[in-house]
């Protein structure tokens, strides 16, 4: 056996093992969490984190997925901005039926497919996928929602010519836009490694034992003993370590890595090396990323974060709350460091502390456009790429000129 087929046969019985490690069986109708007894669902924490849980359930990482319904689908079913054209002359339109939400799509008015809405991608902020599930795999419909051209969009990387249906989603995807999903067999068909899914098996979104870790136990004690405020049977993130604290929000916001483990076996605590292969291709220089998916790169680049001793996502992040477009809060958080008089402050001249106080954020962290993630809008002839703040914390002169020149 020469060494590329050797290498070939490792890795593919490699994916097996790993994979195969997802396989949860469908729970039995008593309610139980498909994760197992070991997990007791966001709901169980209600009763002693009412404030956190009310705050969170707002939050982008708790709404990354849900079931697909008119509450939860961003996008306009309306007669006249519902329907997306393709060069090859097949229309597909977003309708509402009385057994659903479907894409259906015609050859002049003869139907050719139709395709229900099952699962809504995505919290809305900047846009919306969505999932349909069939004999046991969960397929990308072709159409998004695309919420800054207010616009349903091809799907990024589907063909402009023709409506795509048969895009295959992993269970990798679900490891960071759900907290599980319920896999019915994993084997081998040809040389692909093909999954079976739990129809409705899903926890949905980001929930609290992902970033907490299992919590029966805890909930348990904690019922027995309500008078022990000190947490017990759960992760403290505060105790972590500063890597571990790193690695928890890295799992999600470090791109698409290798696996060596399912991102749902990770727990609070572990290391991010033994989740993912190194990762050798990726450009040297952070200022050659693209800005999406590689937040943890970024950041870990910024001389914010290198000259800090103990800097973390969640020294400008609050998980528990959405903060979207809070800029004076997140700016207020640089200036805990960046303080006024001090040789850390801002260099710029004739503009007072109060001014850079509100908005720190458009010149050092500017909202740039993937190359990744684009979207072609009904109409267009080339995509519009999403956009995305960067994480790589530094002097961008000519967003500085931009935003001084808001102030004049």
């Amino acid at each position: 056996m020469n060494k590329r087929l050797f290498y070939v046969s490792l890795l593919i019985i490699s994916c097996i093992l790993i994979f195969s490690q997802c396989v949860r069986k469908a729970p039995e109708s008593d309610g139980a969490d498909i994760r197992g007894k070991a997990f007791a669902g966001a709901a169980a924490c209600v009763s002693c984190h009412r404030q956190i849980y009310d705050s969170y359930i707002n939050t982008g990482h708790f709404n990354t997925s849900a079931p697909a319904s008119t509450k939860t689908i961003k996008g306009s079913f309306g007669p006249h901005d519902n329907s997306f054209s393709y060069s090859n002359g097949i229309r597909v339109a977003m309708e509402s039926r009385d057994s659903g939400l479907f894409q259906t799509a015609y050859a002049d008015s003869t139907l050719q497919e139709i395709h229900r809405f099952d699962i809504t991608m995505g919290s809305g902020r900047k846009a919306q996928t969505f999932l349909t599930w069939s004999t046991g795999k969960y397929f990308q419909l072709p159409l998004s929602w695309f919420v800054p051209a207010g616009s349903w969009a091809n799907s990024p990387g589907f063909p402009p010519s023709y409506p795509k249906f048969d895009r295959m989603i992993p269970s990798t995807c679900f490891g960071c836009h759900s907290s599980a999903v319920g896999i019915k067999d994993v084997h081998m068909e040809g040389r692909h490694l093909s999954e079976e899914f739990e129809k409705n098996q899903l926890v949905y979104g980001i929930d609290c034992e992902r970033c907490h870790g299992p919590a029966a136990e805890h909930v348990a004690f904690h019922t027995g003993h309500p008078q022990e405020k000190n947490p017990i049977h759960i992760t403290k993130v505060r105790s972590l370590q500063h890597q571990q604290r790193l690695d928890m929000c890295a799992l999600c916001h470090s791109g698409l890595g290798t696996p060596q483990k399912p991102a749902f076996d990770y727990k609070p605590g572990d290391a991010l090396s033994d989740y993912f292969f190194p990762d050798f291709t990726r450009p040297t220089r952070a200022a050659e990323l693209d800005v999406h998916g590689k937040q943890y790169q970024l950041f870990t680049a910024s001389k914010c974060f290198v000259k800090s001793n103990d800097m973390t996502c969640s020294s400008c992040h609050n998980p528990h709350n959405s903060e979207r477009n809070q800029l004076a809060t997140f700016s207020r958080r640089c200036m805990s460091c960046h303080q006024a008089g001090q040789p850390t402050f801002c260099k710029l001249k004739n503009v007072s502390a109060e001014v850079l106080s509100k908005n720190c954020i458009d010149c050092h962290m500017p909202a740039l456009a993937s190359g990744k993630i684009t979207l072609l809008t009904n109409g267009q002839t080339s995509p519009t790429p999403d956009s995305m703040r960067t994480h790589l914390i530094t002097v961008y002169p000519e967003e500085a000129k931009r935003v001084l020149a808001r102030f004049k």
